[in-house]
């Protein structure tokens, strides 16, 4: 198990060292942009990535001001929490409008979407992205593997190169995003 841990550890130092930088500041910045202008960051995903999702939503959405109650809140919503209306879009017009349905009634010109996906192939993650992109909107994704078609058709793409089916050293990267992010934020003030 030690030597286990080792490698897995020193996999994900590997991977943190690979990540493009840059995208990671275009992505802390399209959410200060947001704070900013008001606008809200939506958040998707499957499986572990909807609860990376709702994660995220909670920790932009309610942590970033703690301790300083005049700073701007970002308006964070994620699309992965509401089980009635999950389960109401995916029986009535199918799981791959999960997403898409939700944005169609929340969105607002200059809102944000964070489309995580370790695969980037995800139909309805896919979908959501698309719909923002004809609204001119920013989609910003966290990504694994080969970053999938969700790579090719994002804005900003923050990027963990692995094998396919790494999920757990890509989901773990994605959490430290946010982590980072959020300190970011709160430190910056």
């Amino acid at each position: 198990m030690k030597e286990f841990c080792e490698d897995y550890f020193r996999h994900l130092s590997e991977l943190l060292n690979s990540l493009d930088l840059d995208k990671v500041v275009a992505f802390a910045d399209e959410l200060e942009m947001a704070r900013q202008n008001d606008n809200t960051v939506f958040f998707i995903g499957n499986g572990g990535s909807a609860a990376t999702a709702s994660h995220m939503a909670n920790d932009f959405g309610a942590n970033i001001n703690k301790g300083d109650e005049g700073a701007p809140s970002l308006r964070a919503l994620s699309l992965t929490d509401n089980s009635a209306v999950m389960s109401a879009i995916s029986n009535d017009d199918g799981y791959q409008n999960v997403f898409v349905n939700q944005l169609k009634i929340h969105y607002r010109p200059g809102d944000k979407l964070v489309a995580i996906s370790a695969s980037g192939n995800s139909p309805n993650v896919l979908l959501a992205a698309q719909w923002v992109k004809k609204k001119k909107g920013t989609v910003i994704s966290l990504t694994g593997f080969d970053g999938g078609r969700l790579k090719e058709i994002s804005d900003i793409c923050v990027h963990v190169e692995t094998g396919e089916g790494e999920y757990g050293p890509v989901e773990d990267i994605h959490m430290i995003m946010d982590h980072l992010v959020v300190t970011w934020f709160q430190q910056k003030k």
